[in-house]
Order: structure tokens, then sequence, then C-alpha cells
């Protein structure tokens, strides 16, 4: 029978480890880290965040003898980590998980649209908000904000735009009537329907958020 994947107990140590890099203390909800440990165990970033700040509070007996034993012995932690994950599904991650339902939700948005692709949802979606924030005169290559994203998400500057044309044709303001073919066209609709509607200030802020990840 499926069943949801839980929080095991010893996934506080694969925390901990990214709480006690420095700087210590809490990490972005979307760090590459913490996206990257939420692809790991199948939670979505949020949860991890706000268990996260159980252990900044140490909420529990468990999370203080956790501190305790490992709070200033990192190199001791890292062998517990390295132990636990050499135990966890016995080195086979897909006979672990064999049988049980996970939402993918969120980790579709970092894993590429297609076959060889390089954008992911989470890089349309940064792509989307700046979108908002430029008039169609300005979605050219030499703009400074462009310059500037494609540069963090490490993309060519006119693939940006390439997106942001593709986005145009989405935009019921604009009332583009030709048809545009374009490899990134369906999963830029999908991209649409999820933000285009949505409160813009919404939008940047998550964009904002998933920065994060790519500064990492």
């Amino acid at each position: 029978m499926a069943k949801n994947v839980k929080w095991q107990d010893d996934d506080w140590l694969l925390l901990l480890q990214i709480y006690l890099q420095k700087p210590v203390g809490l990490k972005p909800k979307y760090s590459r880290q913490m996206v990257d440990l939420s692809m790991e165990l199948h939670l979505p970033p949020t949860v991890l965040f706000n268990k996260m700040c159980q252990i900044a509070n140490l909420e529990s007996p468990r999370l203080e003898r956790f501190w305790e034993k490992y709070g200033e012995n990192p190199r001791k932690l890292a062998r517990a980590v390295r132990l636990y994950r050499e135990m966890k599904g016995f080195n086979n991650a897909e006979e672990f998980y064999d049988g049980v339902e996970m939402n993918e939700s969120f980790e579709k948005d970092f894993k590429p649209v297609g076959e060889g692709e390089k954008f992911t949802p989470a890089m349309l979606i940064l792509v989307l908000d700046l979108y908002f924030r430029l008039t169609p005169i300005t979605m050219v290559a030499e703009t400074p904000e462009i310059q500037e994203l494609a540069k963090l998400m490490k993309v060519k500057p006119q693939e940006i735009v390439e997106v942001m044309e593709v986005f145009q044709h989405c935009d019921p303001y604009l009332r583009r009537k030709e048809a545009v073919s374009h490899r990134l066209s369906v999963p830029c609709q999908e991209i649409w329907r999820r933000f285009g509607n949505a409160n813009p200030e919404d939008l940047a802020s998550f964009a904002g958020q998933l920065k994060e990840y790519f500064r990492g």
C-alpha cells in the first residue's frame, strides 16, 4: 500500500549539518543546500525550514541532545551523517522508495523542463517575474536587468529574451494572434497559468526566495 514519506528521527542530523554551516544559523528556505536536502528527503523546503526553526529554538529534548552531542563537534556530526546516508535505503534509493507515494510538485520546479534542456520551471519563474517589471521594448539582451539575471542563472541574455518572447504570446494584454513555435512554449504556458494572474507581489516574493538557490 502506498504511504507518505515521513520525517525520520535521524533526519535531524542532515538538517543540523546544514544549520551548523558557517555562518551558523537559519539558512534561506530556497538555498541550494536546503533544496538539495528537500529533494533527497522528498519534503518541501517549507517543511525543512520550519524544522530548522525548531533546531534554532531547541524545541524538544531530542534536539537538545543532538545539540549537546554534535553542536561543537562538526567532524563527529559529519561521520554520523555519512553513516546514516550509507544505511538509509541500504544504498538503493529506488528500492527504499518503492511503493511510496510522493508529491513531486516542488521537485519538478528544480528539474529541466525537457531532456537536454537547461531551463527549469524555477528559472522560468524568475524570468516571468522580470517580465512583469519590463516593457516589451526593453526585453532585449542589452537591458541590465536581463544581463544580471542571465549571470545569476548562468545562461546567455539572449536566451532570457527568447523566453520573454514566448511569455509575450501568453500575455492576454498584448493580444498576440500569431502562433509561436518554441521548445519552451508549453512550459512557459504552464508557468503563466500558475503565476500570470497571481498577485505580482506574491510572485516577486517567491522569485526573491528562489534566487537564493542560484546563488549557491
